[in-house]
């Protein structure tokens, strides 16, 4: 069997909003109460479990999508007013990239995470 990222812990400000707009950002499927945490399901295999923090430092989560699923959290981002960009260091510059023959975006969550969306494997050369 692989090994799969089953679930990872999402620090936030509050837990119930954070999984609500990645549920609503993303169409993950909002799954609820599950011991404190709130959870959303991504896929099959990994759910992110949203916990309440006082302070953390902001994470970065990129998810690698189909074209027509880019378009779609794409066109919900523009439509919340989400300032976005073409790279981790100018997340807010309102364009894409189109690194690797595909295309990505970065913004941020309200908590401060740093969200990508991207179509396309890096390439990691060889080593």
């Amino acid at each position: 069997m692989a090994i799969t990222l089953n679930h990872t812990i999402v620090p936030c400000f509050d837990k119930v909003e954070s999984a609500k707009f990645y549920s609503r950002v993303f169409g993950f499927e909002y799954i609820g109460a599950f011991s404190h945490f709130i959870v959303v399901r991504v896929n099959d295999t990994l759910c992110l479990d949203f916990d309440n923090k006082e302070t953390f430092t902001s994470i970065h989560y990129a998810f690698k999508v189909s074209e027509q699923e880019f378009d779609d959290i794409f066109e919900r981002i523009k439509a919340e007013n989400i300032k976005y960009g073409s790279g981790p260091g100018t997340a807010d510059d309102m364009a894409i990239n189109h690194n690797y023959g595909g295309r990505g975006v970065y913004f941020r969550d309200p908590n401060g995470h740093l969200l990508e969306i991207l179509t396309m494997d890096y390439v990691i050369p060889p080593q």
